[in-house]
C-alpha cells in the first residue's frame, strides 16, 4: 500500500469512527423496507429516487450525494453502475465525506491517482441486489455477523447493533445505515453515514 493510501486510510477511519460515535444520524433507525418500494420512488436527497431509473441517474438528482457521483465520474465509474448489474451499493452522503480531509478528496480527484479511487469506491458495491430483509436474514443465519466479498475483492462485515445495521470495514471503522431499500433499475442503494476504507 502506498504512503498515500495509508494516510488516506488512516484519516477516514479516525474520522469515521468519530463521525459513528458522534453523528446524529447513528440514531436514525433503518427505514422500513415496505416504506421505500412504492412503484413510483421515494424521495431523498430532495429529488425522487426512481426504481425505473439506473444507480446514476438517481444518485445524480439527490442532492446530498453530489460527492459520490463527481467521484464516480472522477473514477470512470458511471458507465459500469450504469450496466445491468444488479449491484448493491452501501452510498455516503455529502456529511460522510465532509470529514475526510481535503487534501485527501482533492489527491482522489487526481488521474494519477484513479485506480487507488476506483478501489474505494468499489469497496462499497456488492454484486447482487441485496435487500434490508435479505441482508438481516443473512445476518442472522450467520449467528449475528455476515461478511461479503464487495467489486472491489475485499470483504465487508455487517452487524446489527442496537436494531441499526452496521457496516464495518476491513479497518474496524463503522458506518451506519440509515436509508434502506432504495430500489434501482439495475440494483439497490443503502445509504450509509460514514466512508469505508478497504486496508
Amino acid at each position: 500500500m502506498t504512503n498515500f493510501l495509508k494516510l488516506a486510510s488512516a484519516s477516514v477511519v479516525a474520522l469515521a469512527l468519530t463521525a459513528c460515535a458522534t453523528s446524529p444520524m447513528d440514531k436514525a433507525p433503518m427505514t422500513d423496507e415496505s416504506d421505500m418500494m412504492k412503484s413510483e420512488g421515494v424521495m431523498f436527497g430532495g429529488a425522487m429516487m426512481y426504481p425505473s431509473k439506473t444507480i446514476v441517474e438517481n444518485a445524480s438528482a439527490a442532492d446530498n450525494l453530489t460527492t459520490l457521483v463527481a467521484l464516480v465520474k472522477q473514477a470512470e465509474l458511471v458507465e459500469t453502475l450504469s450496466g445491468p448489474g444488479p449491484f448493491t451499493v452501501f452510498a455516503p452522503t455529502d456529511d460522510a465525506f465532509a470529514v475526510v480531509p481535503d487534501a485527501v478528496k482533492n489527491q482522489l480527484m487526481e488521474d494519477e491517482n484513479r485506480p487507488m479511487l476506483q478501489n474505494i469506491l468499489t469497496y462499497h458495491v456488492v454484486p447482487g441486489r441485496i435487500t434490508a430483509s435479505d441482508l438481516m436474514a443473512m445476518i442472522s443465519a450467520n449467528g449475528g455477523t455476515y461478511s461479503t466479498e464487495t467489486v472491489s475483492g475485499t470483504d465487508l462485515t455487517f452487524r446489527v447493533i442496537d436494531g441499526k445495521v452496521k457496516v464495518i470495514d476491513e479497518n474496524n471503522a463503522m458506518a451506519t445505515v440509515t436509508a434502506a431499500d432504495v430500489l434501482q433499475s439495475n440494483g439497490v442503494v443503502h445509504i450509509i453515514n460514514a466512508v469505508l476504507m478497504p486496508q
